[in-house]
């Protein structure tokens, strides 16, 4: 059951780099033939303005939208903003299968990344340890996403507590930070559950 991971710009091989290490088939996708026969896509965290400029420019628009209808999707920050429904001041459309609106670098600037222990009781009841690094911040949900984490308060952002930073609408994940740069793999193990269709339905 071979998972994808677009591996055109930003962090692919860290997520690469995570499913090896649970044994899954992984396939780099860089074409629309590459997205044949695959039960999953991973969009990984990058540069948005561009990944959206590469997704153009190799013709996977329309393919990767048409994908996300049929099998388990995964965006990780860019991964989600190219997802969204709506973000403003994107250059490049976006795929518009996630409903929800999200603001590019939310929380600041490089220099504002941060680190915090997020509950999310899908995976476990141990905290995971966030990492956002020019994270989006997620605005308005549609009434089919649902909520998997919330901001705890006391994190280094702390004016955003509460806000969503994993959801999931049907088998479409999104985190606004970045699991893959963790040796926690409790995301990746969740993701590979979806994919299965072993995974709980939200929170």
């Amino acid at each position: 059951m071979p998972i994808g991971i677009l591996a055109l710009q930003g962090g692919f091989r860290e997520h690469e780099a995570a499913l090896q290490r649970l044994g899954a088939d992984i396939r780099e996708v860089r074409k629309p033939e590459h997205l044949e026969d695959l039960h999953g896509l991973i969009i990984p965290g990058g540069e948005s303005t561009t990944l959206g400029h590469l997704i153009a420019e190799y013709k996977l628009h329309s393919p990767l939208k048409s994908l996300s209808a049929r099998i388990p999707i995964w965006g990780t920050c860019a991964g989600l903003i190219l997802l969204a429904r709506d973000t403003p001041g994107l250059v490049y459309p976006n795929l518009n299968v996630l409903d929800l609106t999200v603001r590019r670098n939310g929380y600041g600037r490089q220099v504002d990344s941060f680190r915090t222990d997020a509950s999310v009781p899908a995976i476990g009841s141990t905290p995971f340890p966030a990492i956002f690094i020019r994270a989006p911040v997620i605005d308005e949900l549609g009434p089919e996403v649902k909520i998997l984490s919330r901001l705890p308060s006391g994190s280094h952002n702390g004016s955003k507590r509460g806000t969503p930073i994993a959801v999931l609408q049907g088998r479409i994940l999104a985190t606004t930070f970045h699991p893959e740069l963790t040796q926690d793999d409790r995301f990746h193990r969740y993701f590979l559950k979806l994919v299965h269709g072993q995974a709980p339905d939200g929170p």
